[in-house]
């Protein structure tokens, strides 16, 4: 999306602390990056990104098969791409769902 970005993703465990990575520790890293990069891209300096996020943690994966279809079929809901596999900026990898199933592309 041109003024948004949907992101889907299990966060890291430390194994050593056993402790998940935060949300915000994550959110942090990927707008601290991108900006880093869109900035020198652009020539310039500042914020990209807001001070915050709207963020929905899924405790469980009941509801996973559903949220990465909406996350895949929004660049044709905002009319982008006729389909959402011909929008140049999504990537979507396989995996496996709480029953054991491989869902792919």
């Amino acid at each position: 999306m041109p003024d948004y970005v949907h992101l889907i993703f299990t966060p890291l465990t430390n194994t050593q602390k056993m402790e998940v990575t935060s949300l915000a520790e994550i959110m942090d890293a990927i707008k601290g990056a991108s900006a880093h990069k869109i900035n020198k891209r652009l020539g310039r300096k500042g914020a990209v990104w807001q001070a915050e996020s709207f963020d929905h943690v899924l405790r469980s994966s009941e509801n996973l098969d559903a949220k990465i279809l909406y996350v895949l079929e929004n660049p044709a809901r905002r009319g982008l791409a006729r389909l959402w596999s011909d929008y140049l900026w999504v990537w979507k990898k396989a995996y496996s769902n709480s029953f054991g199933a491989v869902v792919g592309l």
